[in-house]
């Protein structure tokens, strides 16, 4: 089942919330810089009808492609844009697209990039250890497990994870080299 068809079921988390927090209303710019599914651009764009616009921001084409269906009946009053969300300024800049009213963040994962295993984010179902929000991106998890020294590895885990375990952790990925899978 493509990305796009599992995204028209996908109900973000607290929907309601995050347009109430925003205090979305019409004719304002709105910037939901974890486009993901569209799910909460929706909302807005609903509750700032009839003229207001939307600029989207995605890293991942997969979720770009599942927006654009999902948003389509919006027209032109979103804009969708295929990169990192630290760029928000410099999107906004390009498109003119300031002042804004709000801003969304939703960080982490989705629930779509986890459930689909040709990913590489789960390790409930099997797929390559890939872990890359687009494949435009650099070094896969699996290069990084497999071309990383011990302590490059232990570091990773500890900055980015804080994870405790960190060294112990890296010794084993070192003796189980090499892993080319999530399971």
């Amino acid at each position: 089942m493509s990305t796009a068809v599992m995204t028209r079921d996908h109900v973000p988390v607290l929907l309601r919330e995050v347009v109430e927090a925003m205090a979305v209303r019409p004719g304002g710019r709105w910037v939901d810089c974890t486009l993901g599914g569209g799910g909460h651009a929706e909302a807005i764009l609903k509750a700032s009808s009839p003229d207001s616009e939307l600029l989207g921001i995605d890293l991942d084409p997969d979720a770009l492609a599942a927006a654009r269906e999902r948003l389509a009946a919006f027209g032109e009053r979103v804009t969708f844009v295929e990169g990192n969300f630290a760029q928000v300024g410099d999107f906004c800049r390009e498109r003119g697209f300031a002042p804004v009213q709000g801003v969304l963040f939703d960080l982490g994962l989705s629930t779509l990039q986890l459930g689909d295993g040709s990913r590489g984010f789960s390790f409930q179902r099997e797929g390559p250890l890939d872990m890359r929000f687009s494949p435009r991106q650099g070094l896969t998890a699996a290069e990084i497990v497999n071309t990383q020294s011990e302590e490059e590895l232990a570091d990773l885990l500890w900055r980015f994870g804080e994870e405790r375990q960190s060294r112990r952790i890296a010794r084993r990925l070192i003796e189980e080299r090499p892993l080319h899978t999530t399971t």
